[in-house]
């Protein structure tokens, strides 16, 4: 073989060898390629897989959040709400006791209430009667009587009208027990009258006679009735029957009741039914005026009128007043 020869064969295999090195580099080189895409896209997956995940946190944060949206309309909605008041209104307060029984407690003022000041009858209302009787030289008898009705309606800041009215009777009563001057007081429980009453009875002494004292205090639903009754037997008459006053004041605080009820569209049984009651209206104001002062009837006798004045003003007096 010429020397030529040998030179061309020996630059085919240089150059041969040369192609499969090159080939062996683009091979070497596509497989690092391929394991730098492959190494890519690993966290391009675990980045989508992120932005699925939070985007599934998301919606349950919104869906949190709209449970405690609406955890919080229902808390708002349930909050709790001031009951409505039973009564809306009270009766004209000279008309609570029937003529037949007023002609029975006050003979000579049966027709002569006087109805007291208010700037809200349908929240509170009094009216007074007075009697003086004319006995001739056995002297004469006096007679006061007054009807107070005080109406509370609900209120979010001071509670229902149910409650407020249960601690103003209570207040009513123990006020009665407690007057200045009075002597034998006794309290005893009224039966089928309102919700609950009771009744106060004393004696007091002025200068005028021994004045014998009735308090009849009745709570019926929202309302609360306060009756006073009183008696005398002046210049020389003799003091009236304590056991007599106690009846005719009772019988007409359950005609008081009654009225109240009946104002109300309910019976006139002188209980209370809560199956009839009446929805509350606006709230009025709460106060109440003290009850008028009694002036005793101009009738002609031969007690001087000084004296019947004098009576009249020295009769125990009830006054209702409400909470501010």
């Amino acid at each position: 073989m010429s020397e030529g020869t040998m030179q061309r064969r020996a630059q085919r295999d240089g150059q041969f060898d040369q192609r499969e090195q090159r080939a062996e580099r683009v091979n070497r080189a596509g497989g690092l390629n391929r394991l730098l895409a492959a190494a890519v896209a690993v966290p391009v997956m675990l980045v989508a897989a992120g932005c699925s995940s939070d985007s599934g946190s998301g919606d349950d944060a919104k869906d949190a959040g709209a449970s405690t949206g609406s955890g919080t309309d229902s808390a708002a909605s349930a909050a709790p709400t001031v009951q409505a008041a039973a009564y809306k209104t009270l009766p004209e307060a000279c008309a609570v006791v029937s003529k037949k029984t007023l002609t029975e407690l006050v003979p000579k003022g049966a027709t002569s209430g006087k109805e007291g000041t208010s700037s809200d009858t349908a929240a509170r209302a009094s009216c007074s009667w007075s009697s003086l009787a004319n006995n001739g030289v056995k002297g004469s008898q006096f007679r006061w009587l007054n009807v107070s009705l005080l109406r509370f309606e609900s209120d979010a800041t001071t509670g229902d009208g149910e409650s407020q009215a249960k601690t103003y009777y209570a207040k009513q009563v123990k006020d009665a027990q407690a007057v200045s001057g009075a002597k034998n007081v006794k309290s005893a429980p009224v039966t089928a009258t309102g919700d609950e009453a009771t009744s106060v009875r004393y004696d007091l002494k002025k200068s005028e006679g021994a004045f014998k004292q009735q308090t009849v205090v009745v709570r019926v639903e929202n309302v609360v009735l306060t009756l006073d009754y009183n008696g005398a037997g002046l210049a020389g008459d003799k003091a009236p029957s304590v056991a007599t006053l106690t009846k005719a004041a009772e019988k007409a605080a359950k005609e008081a009741v009654a009225a109240v009820q009946s104002a109300n569209g309910e019976g006139t049984d002188g209980g209370s039914d809560s199956s009839t009651k009446s929805p509350s209206s606006p709230s009025p104001s709460k106060s109440a005026s003290s009850a008028p002062k009694a002036t005793p009837s101009k009738s002609s006798s031969a007690t001087p009128k000084a004296t019947a004045s004098k009576a009249a003003a020295a009769a125990p007096k009830a006054s209702a007043s409400a909470k501010s």
